[in-house]
């Protein structure tokens, strides 16, 4: 019997970390993100281009399950595809955002750099010098 087909409406990451309010922050202001609801240890931040909304957790919020409750986000990388990316980089460096790997272009057609929130969650900004098959 075939499994029917899931109806995903919207795509969300959750980021657990220890300052809230400096990770919504970042976004807001180097993102365009926009703060959706909040609640004490907790935000949802949506883009007004649709993509990805991200929800941030503090470490310790008792609504996490036990075995997450005090970990904070590592391994994740948060990437956004931009067009512009000279001038994405240009701009974040302007506003003294660090860039923890400066740009660079892929053997496989992607041009990307990263920077990381005040919570080091990476951050990565991707431009494909050759788009993807699929995406012509």
């Amino acid at each position: 019997m075939e499994e029917p087909a899931i109806n995903i409406t919207t795509s969300t990451v959750c980021l657990t970390v220890d300052d809230v309010a400096a990770s919504r922050d970042f976004f807001i202001t180097h993102f365009g993100y926009a703060e959706a609801m909040a609640a004490d240890g907790f935000v949802s931040l949506t883009h007004p281009d649709g993509g990805v909304s991200l929800a941030i957790h503090r470490r310790g919020l008792p609504v996490l399950p036990d075995d997450l409750r005090e970990q904070v986000s590592r391994g994740v990388i948060v990437a956004f595809t931009v067009t512009g990316l000279e001038a994405h980089q240009d701009r974040l460096r302007a506003a003294g955002v660090p860039i923890t790997l400066p740009l660079r272009e892929e053997p496989w057609g992607e041009r990307l750099f990263m920077v990381a929130d005040p919570n080091g969650v990476p951050v990565e900004l991707v431009e494909w010098a050759t788009p993807p098959a699929g995406d012509a």
